[in-house]
């Protein structure tokens, strides 16, 4: 199974990373960071090399998922407020460089600053849907879901026929996962499987002491799955064990009137901040004519029965 090589591959790169590390690794020519290295740091050049390494080969066996994922060249660079070698040629600069010795672009070092969080690195919508898909899959692979797997890529490849577009085709990737998701698995085993692939991204650094729902979809905008949001308390909910908030999407691309609105990529991102399935979302609305931004209620309280973590119906 190819969610089996993510997930070995994923280990080996964690395992290559050091938290205080200098190095780090980014697109020579975008110079994003490369899922599903962001966040990662390596304590020298030799081991940032072999991260990357790994990180092209994560990304060639999830092309297998979507050929449209984009080719990156990835690159080693050090913290600009760390010490660096002085060059050993001209050609070893803050501008990466070909070298005489024919080595890959990932052998190439360069100087810049270095961001932390995942939520703080600049990424594209693509990669963030695909950062979300690679850990599902992941995590299904180490599952006894496993015939999920192939269910998600046969409606996937039923949809993509007909899709041209990059950014198109990693949303209905998450569509689909949806879908089976929603058919195959109960709510109990949806929020295992979720909460187990938020485990496999990179955790908030540091803890953020916002609300976690907030950063969600903060993070969400971010990547302009949402072009903006709004969170109303409820006012009949002000409990210390019950939280109920009313979120309303603009613009939200995963959102459609006929079906109702896909929650995976927000309860997974809401689940890298709050490592508790007790999340139920419920009550999704359209809104416009044509509808273009959703309504719906999030509720989360100790002991209640996730519900809507993958999608949730329209009214």
């Amino acid at each position: 199974m190819i969610g089996t090589t993510l997930g070995d591959i994923r280990k080996h790169l964690e395992a290559l990373a050091d938290e205080t590390g200098p190095y780090y690794l980014r697109c020579g020519r975008t110079g994003e960071r490369p899922v599903p290295a962001i966040g990662l740091r390596f304590d020298s050049r030799s081991t940032a090399r072999a991260g990357a390494r790994a990180t092209e080969q994560y990304r060639a066996a999830l092309r297998q998922y979507d050929p449209q994922l984009p080719q990156y060249d990835v690159i080693v660079c050090q913290d600009a407020n760390t010490p660096t070698q002085l060059p050993d040629t001209l050609s070893d600069s803050r501008t990466p460089q070909p070298r005489r010795d024919g080595t890959t672009s990932n052998d190439t070092d360069t100087v810049g600053s270095m961001a932390g969080d995942w939520a703080a690195e600049s990424e594209s919508l693509i990669d963030f849907c695909h950062a979300i898909a690679g850990a599902v899959f992941e995590t299904i692979a180490d599952s006894s879901h496993q015939s999920i797997e192939r269910a998600i890529m046969d409606t996937y490849f039923e949809i993509a026929e007909t899709i041209e577009s990059p950014d198109e085709l990693c949303l209905r990737l998450l569509e689909s996962m949806a879908v089976e998701l929603e058919c195959r698995l109960t709510p109990a085993e949806q929020a295992t499987v979720l909460l187990a692939a938020a485990k496999r991204l990179p955790s908030p650094s540091p803890p953020a002491s916002d609300e976690p729902l907030e950063l969600a979809l903060s993070r969400l905008q971010s990547t302009t799955l949402v072009s903006d949001y709004t969170l109303e308390r409820r006012p009949d909910e002000w409990h210390v064990w019950r939280n109920s908030w009313t979120v309303t999407l603009d613009a939200y691309s995963l959102g459609q009137s006929e079906t109702g609105v896909v929650t995976l990529p927000l309860v997974i991102e809401l689940f890298r901040h709050r490592s508790s399935s007790d999340v139920s979302l419920s009550s999704a609305t359209a809104v416009g004519d044509p509808p273009s931004s959703w309504t719906f209620t999030l509720q989360t309280a100790s002991g209640t029965a996730p519900s809507g973590l993958v999608s949730v119906s329209s009214e």
